[in-house]
């Protein structure tokens, strides 16, 4: 499914967390989301970019594993028909759990 950057961030914002692109500008209290360009994958031949693949990383913070949370954003990916990857660590210093979905976001 084609989805643009925006689109992308609606859908998130409509789980009901606070979202940033990147980072926040002032504190805010988990769980809450970042995402961001990664990388581009685009589809090419003949020295042209034919199709548009961008990678981006959604970032999900909870100050405990919360497994209900998680869902919620993975059920949000899988309604937007946006396959993932997901990684997660502890970030000792915020305190913090991290669970990273890799999704890609193709000619949007």
């Amino acid at each position: 499914m084609s989805l643009t950057q925006e689109e992308l961030y609606q859908a998130l914002k409509s789980l009901g967390m606070p979202v940033a692109y990147g980072s926040f500008t002032s504190p805010v209290s988990p769980p809450f989301i970042t995402y961001q360009f990664a990388y581009s994958n685009d589809i090419m031949a003949d020295n042209v970019n034919y199709v548009e693949v961008s990678n981006f990383q959604i970032e999900l913070y909870t100050a405990k594993k919360d497994l209900a949370v998680e869902k919620l954003v993975q059920d949000k990916l899988k309604e937007l028909g946006l396959p993932y990857s997901k990684v997660e660590t502890w970030l000792e210093e915020e305190r913090l759990y991290q669970v990273i979905y890799e999704i890609q976001l193709i000619g949007g």
